[in-house]
């Protein structure tokens, strides 16, 4: 599984979005290629260039799960297409 970061900024977050009611939800890609698209149409929004990073899927889970934080699972059937808006890193 694979998340995005800032490049050169690995660990200050990941990249995240928020849903409806305004809290922030860590998009974990199942397939490297999907994260990498993603990644290239948020650089096409006038993010600064971003890194996709390969993850552990029960570690990161787990670390989601432990700070009670919102993820969800991009699987290679789902669309997702970067806001309009610009949000913070996780």
């Amino acid at each position: 599984m694979f998340i995005i970061t800032i490049d050169g900024q690995e660990d200050a977050g990941a990249y995240s979005v928020k849903n409806e009611e305004g809290e922030e939800i860590l998009y974990i890609f199942e397939e490297e290629d999907d994260a990498i698209r993603y990644a290239l149409m948020l650089e096409e929004k006038d993010y600064p260039e971003m890194h996709v990073i390969e993850v552990h899927p029960p570690t990161m889970i787990a670390m989601c799960e432990t700070h009670d934080y919102d993820y969800t699972v991009i699987t290679s059937n789902d669309i997702v297409i970067p806001p309009d808006k610009k949000y913070d890193l996780i």
